[in-house]
């Protein structure tokens, strides 16, 4: 018997379901597994064997669309670290031992940069110690869009969308008012900042969008911040500005550690939110006109009534693909896209080596970002515009989205 076991990790996303529903797709008509369960909260569910039956939660075509309009991690998530295996192998040995038990052949690890890394741990741990009847293979998921090797992430064109629509929405309400105010809109994105230069789509339909955007990839000046402020004041009554969280100075210190306790998750990233704070009180001071900020938080992440159409598609793709490479006797792999053109948009899906994934970040690079620091350039609208193209036919009960729970 060969079973097959699917797992999410990190931060959820409006897509990480759809992906999950490749898997579903490719394994349920492969006629090479048995069983499809799936691992509640990540390895963390593996460890304690907490598995439920999908062929029970997922029993036809309806229940995967539902599955793909579903927001978050219908799994659950974790942010579990497995120990260094040179040091503590004993993690990994009871994962082998929870798999054979279970006639676990193949398992999907569906999750950004440290799910990756718990990928490319547990694949190096089979490679090492001769386990060829277990394949590992990660899928991708993370809305910051930072993993290598691929050209962008699941999740990521909802997330992008969902932005582009808010700041089109919150230009259009800021600019009623003649008296002179500044909006700073705080968007995810730690060391990467895709999200934020995603803003830049709400100008799309010639609205004037942003009128700033600073990413944290240049290092951040406050007294550049408050000078670019002013002099948007001279024309307009109304300035609204994008920034990532992950804003930093020159010397590599978050602006908003000075609102932070300083306090770091399991895998040692800082909690950063908190940089809009830090800069309306800038503003209130040194300038002094009507100041407020916004954070937008969880919503850029689980907004999947406004999801992309293509990043659905395209992230129940790198699912089959995930699932595909298991089958075909593959570990160690990560399912990732590679972009052919941009107009007229085109893809196609592959495996890449884990390990030339996992620990590395993929950061904007310097010519999608202004001379000045506080825009993006062409080529960002190039690459951001086909991945948030589409809209989905949502299903609605009772007045709200119809979602679906897996366990």
């Amino acid at each position: 018997m060969k079973n097959l076991l699917v797992a999410q990790s990190g931060g959820p996303t409006a897509a990480i379901n759809a992906t999950v529903a490749g898997v579903i797709m490719s394994a349920f008509t492969s006629g090479k597994v048995d069983n499809v369960w799936g691992a509640v909260n990540g390895i963390k569910g593996v460890l304690e064997e907490r598995f439920v039956d999908l062929r029970e939660k997922i029993t036809g075509t309806v229940d995967l669309d539902t599955l793909c309009q579903t927001p978050a991690a219908a799994l659950g998530s974790c942010r579990f670290k497995l120990k260094d295996p040179a040091v503590d192998p004993s993690q990994y040995e009871e994962i082998i031992r929870i798999f054979r038990k279970n006639e676990i052949a193949y398992f999907i690890y569906v999750g950004g940069n440290d799910s990756m890394d718990t990928v490319d741990k547990l694949a190096a741990f089979c490679a090492k110690n001769g386990i060829d009847d277990i394949k590992v293979i990660g899928a991708p998921k993370t809305v910051d869009n930072d993993l290598v090797g691929t050209d962008h992430c699941p999740g990521f064109g909802s997330a992008a969308k969902y932005i582009a629509t808010t700041f089109a929405e919150l230009e259009r309400d800021c600019n009623v008012y003649d008296t002179k105010a500044v909006t700073i809109v705080e968007v995810m994105g730690r060391n990467a900042g895709w999200l934020t230069a995603a803003s830049a789509l709400a100008r799309n339909n010639g609205a004037k969008g942003p009128n700033l955007i600073y990413l944290c990839e240049p290092a951040f000046s406050l007294d550049q911040f408050v000078a670019d402020v002013r002099k948007q004041l001279e024309t307009n009554d109304s300035v609204v500005v994008a920034i990532s969280e992950g804003i930093k100075d020159a010397n590599g210190v978050y602006i908003s550690e000075s609102v932070q306790s300083g306090a770091v998750d399991n895998f040692g990233h800082s909690y950063i939110a908190g940089s809009a704070r830090v800069l309306e009180d800038v503003v209130r001071n040194q300038i002094g006109c009507k100041v407020r900020s916004i954070e937008l938080n969880l919503m850029q992440r689980c907004a999947a009534h406004v999801a992309s159409a293509t990043d659905i598609q395209e992230s129940k793709m790198l699912g089959l693909t995930a699932c595909q490479l298991a089958l075909d006797g593959q570990s160690g792999l990560m399912a990732a896209v590679e972009r052919i053109s941009s107009a007229p948009y085109q893809v196609q899906f592959k495996g890449i080596p884990v390990c030339e994934v996992s620990n590395k970040e993929k950061k904007v690079p310097a010519d999608f970002i202004n001379a000045e620091g506080n825009d993006v350039t062409d080529k960002m609208i190039e690459y951001l515009s086909p991945l948030i193209q589409g809209e989905n036919q949502v299903v609605y009960e009772n007045g709200i989205p119809k979602h679906i729970a897996l366990y």
